[in-house]
């Protein structure tokens, strides 16, 4: 039994066959179960990291420890919360949408953090492509479609600084549990 399963298993149900159909009735039984949904966001974005770490592909760390380095040079820089929560979940959607896992982190991140934050994780796949797309015969600057937006310095710093930087195989980050308290505190939701 899944845990959304789990939590929602005694609450109570209601029947309509579709929305057209349902009623105010209907939306207050549905209406709080929201908070027990978000309630267990940060379990799974946990255990999506924890997933990370079966993923190399052809990196010399797995994915995980890619987050974890990012997160730890941001913390250790001195960055906010907010940021280092950024840095850590900026590639969780690297396993399922490799193509377009900026979108899949901006997406979770979206509710919770700043406007410049989330500009960031959603375009960081971008701008992080200036250090090696030349390689791929693609175009290294397709940052520069962002070059009028008042958060490119931020985006261009955090890959500059963090985000390329972490694929180092002898670095010593900060575990995933050190950083578990943030992700339950960011996450709890409104």
């Amino acid at each position: 039994m899944t845990d959304t399963a789990k939590a929602t298993e005694t609450h109570e149900r209601t029947s309509f066959k579709s929305f057209e159909q349902s009623t105010a009735e209907d939306w207050a039984v549905i209406a709080p179960q929201l908070s027990v949904t978000q309630g267990l966001v940060a379990d799974r974005v946990i255990g999506l990291l924890r997933e990370l770490g079966e993923d190399y592909g052809g990196f010399p760390i797995n994915r995980l420890e890619h987050s974890l380095q990012t997160a730890t040079r941001a913390e250790k820089d001195g960055k906010d919360d907010e940021y280092v929560f950024c840095a850590l979940i900026h590639d969780i959607g690297d396993t399922l949408s490799p193509f377009n896992h900026p979108s899949i982190a901006a997406g979770i991140v979206k509710p919770f953090v700043s406007e410049a934050n989330h500009f960031m994780v959603k375009h960081h796949g971008e701008f992080q492509g200036y250090y090696f797309w030349h390689h791929l015969g693609m175009d290294k600057d397709a940052r520069e479609k962002f070059r009028d937006s008042e958060f490119f310095g931020h985006t261009e710093e955090f890959c500059a600084k963090y985000d390329q930087t972490a694929f180092d195989a002898d670095y010593v980050s900060n575990p995933l549990e050190h950083y578990e308290p943030l992700i339950r505190q960011i996450l709890r939701g409104a």
